[in-house]
């Protein structure tokens, strides 16, 4: 479906779903699997969540996740951040260079996270933070929901697709 025909009633779509996200008959759509070029040669598969998907899962950052979560970054962390991003981490780094002694620069990128990251250990770490179990009920549903790739639906039972609003 796309954003210009969800529009069409969008007062009742939006209220049906929030009705049903509040009684928890709200089921997360498996992620449409876009695999794209990397300039290594190889690919980065990336989920595309269905639009009612895209809506709850932008809900829950901005007004649950990002406000506890956003108290516990420092200063110099910026990635998948509000109002910030990589051309921001790069000019603190440049000022950083030019104005002090610096012997390393250590950049590091952990090899397909999101396919490995343990669904099992994500929970128990927002758990930690999260007390409300109907937000941890709609990241599980999130994660469980799979991908459809190739007209075919899967789950490898572990990671989360890349590229969704929630993904970070």
């Amino acid at each position: 479906m796309t954003w210009r025909m969800y529009g069409e009633g969008l007062e009742g779509r939006l209220a049906d779903l929030h009705d049903r996200v509040h009684s928890g008959a709200y089921r997360a759509t498996p992620s449409r699997r876009v695999n794209i070029p990397k300039p290594d040669g190889g690919t980065r598969p990336l989920g595309v969540a269905a639009i009612e998907d895209k809506i709850v899962q932008k809900a829950v950052t901005e007004i649950i996740l990002t406000p506890i979560y956003e108290a516990e970054f420092l200063g110099f962390s910026y990635g998948f951040r509000p109002g910030r991003g990589a051309h921001d981490a790069l000019d603190a780094l440049a000022v950083g260079l030019t104005r002090r002694k610096i012997n390393w620069v250590v950049d590091c990128d952990i090899r397909a996270f999101f396919d490995n990251v343990s669904r099992d250990w994500l929970i128990r770490f927002l758990e930690h933070r999260i007390a409300d179990k109907r937000v941890i009920r709609l990241i599980i549903k999130w994660l469980n929901a799979g991908v459809m790739e190739a007209g075919k639906w899967r789950d490898d039972l572990r990671g989360t697709p890349q590229g969704s609003v929630v993904t970070p």
